[in-house]
């Protein structure tokens, strides 16, 4: 990697200390730097059908310079690839492969840069695990933040328009732009002192994007438990990114001098004052013992999966494995773990999403709980699946008959723990040209 590129990347970084990353997936950055031009005007669409065809025509309306232009706006050209890469429709090498087969990609791009977040987000949890679920660093404020949600927050009922939208936009798509995710968690945590793990494990559950690495690790950005300050917003910087937005008079109609007071200090400073419509919030569901029926599994018992393991191998899908189905002469079977929906449930619309994908590969699903397989003496045959850090999924590796295959990565996943993005991202660089060689291969240095 040449020099200039180095220096550019770490002008860069600098000026990403001071915004956010994206959420869900990581590739729906913002803020980067303000433009006050005139943008093109672009439908906001947050629906998400549970189908590849769906997943394929989002990536081929992606336009990477207007995408880099018009990010940080409530309606500009994002991506919204998010639930797709999550569940594993899509992954980033192959999202690359074909956006180079149509449009110009260099290393410098903004969406490749971005794409990189996710994997340096990933890398982190790899290195530390459940580790990312605590604080990294010392909070903001070395008070006791509040255990619970307030009533208001969760009602969509706060009297701060742009929060109460963000709440409403979540709770009926399944989804949030960038900045309404920073916003929404800014507010929670900052100025009404709730502890960021449960508005993250809040935000999550409702997520269709949902990703533990990139979800819980954004929270402690905001919260400042992962960067050295906290992230806030005010008024104005609402009013700039979603035109048409007035939070005027209201807690964050304040200088950034005062929001970083607040955020230090002990108060929470509660709803607006007067009458505000509130929202129902959907349930957040761990059994899903009901939907399962409605989708038409038939469930399969520990001892039904050994009778068919005695018989041949079997490809498990999970939640996270949601790619096109492969042929081949194994048994596919769909594969929930009890244990990892029980410590993080999700709302009924992602499931939906889930398990409407899961049934069109199969029919057949398991659920493990813990690792009881893992105890048990391997068979002639053993499981093909693509591997997961996410907890109880994660422990069927300790059975002798598991055959994980790592996840698709672009970047390489440095052994040792880089504690910035910046150091993940010049070391994944390192004797890289800049430019993407089609269809999709990176082109290597002599």
């Amino acid at each position: 990697m040449d020099d200039n590129f180095r220096q550019r990347s770490a002008r860069r970084e600098s000026f990403q200390d001071r915004t956010m990353r994206n959420w869900g997936s990581r590739d729906d950055r913002g803020p980067a730097a303000d433009t006050r031009t005139a943008r093109p005007a672009f439908a906001v669409d947050n629906r998400f059908p549970a189908t590849m065809d769906a997943a394929l025509r989002r990536l081929d309306h992606v336009r990477p310079t207007a995408y880099a232009k018009t990010r940080n706006f409530i309606d500009g050209a994002v991506t919204r690839l998010s639930p797709y890469l999550t569940h594993g429709f899509l992954d980033i090498p192959g999202c690359i492969e074909q956006l180079s087969l149509r449009h110009t990609l260099t290393l410098e791009d903004k969406l490749i840069y971005e794409f990189a977040w996710r994997e340096y987000f990933h890398h982190v949890w790899a290195r530390l695990g459940d580790g990312i679920l605590s604080d990294i660093r010392n909070p903001v404020w070395r008070g006791r933040y509040q255990s619970g949600l307030p009533a208001d927050i969760r009602e969509g009922a706060t009297g701060v328009a742009i929060i109460d939208a963000a709440v409403r936009s979540l709770y009926a798509d399944g989804y949030l732009h960038n900045h309404m995710r920073m916003w929404l968690a800014s507010y929670i945590v900052h100025i009404r002192k709730v502890d960021w793990k449960v508005g993250a494990a809040w935000m999550y559950g409702h997520l269709l994007d949902g990703d533990l690495a990139s979800n819980f690790l954004s929270w402690q950005w905001v919260a400042g438990t992962f960067a050295h300050k906290p992230y806030l917003f005010n008024a104005d910087n609402v009013s700039r990114y979603a035109a048409g937005t007035d939070c005027s008079g209201t807690t964050i109609d304040t200088s950034y001098v005062d929001l970083e007071a607040i955020a230090r200090g002990r108060n929470d400073l509660g709803c607006e004052p007067g009458h505000h419509v509130r929202t129902e919030e959907p349930a957040l569901r761990g059994d899903i013992s009901t939907l399962l029926s409605e989708h038409g599994f038939t469930l399969l018992s520990d001892d039904d999966l050994e009778s068919l393991l005695d018989r041949q191998d079997v490809t498990l899908r999970h939640p996270w494995d949601l790619r096109e189905s492969e042929s081949g002469g194994t048994a596919t079977v769909a594969w929930l773990d009890s244990e990892f929906h029980s410590r993080f449930p999700w709302s009924d619309k992602r499931w939906d999403f889930v398990l409407t994908r899961l049934r069109s590969v199969t029919d057949k699903l398991w659920i493990s709980e813990g690792a009881p397989m893992a105890a048990r003496p391997s068979r002639l045959h053993g499981f093909d699946y693509v591997a997961t850090m996410n907890p109880g999924y994660a422990n069927l590796a300790q059975y002798p008959g598991a055959h994980p295959r790592p996840a698709p990565r672009f970047f390489p996943n440095p052994v040792q723990l880089q504690p910035s993005f910046t150091r993940f991202f010049d070391q994944a660089m390192a004797g890289r040209e800049i430019s993407i060689a089609a269809p999709g291969t990176q082109r290597h240095s002599a």
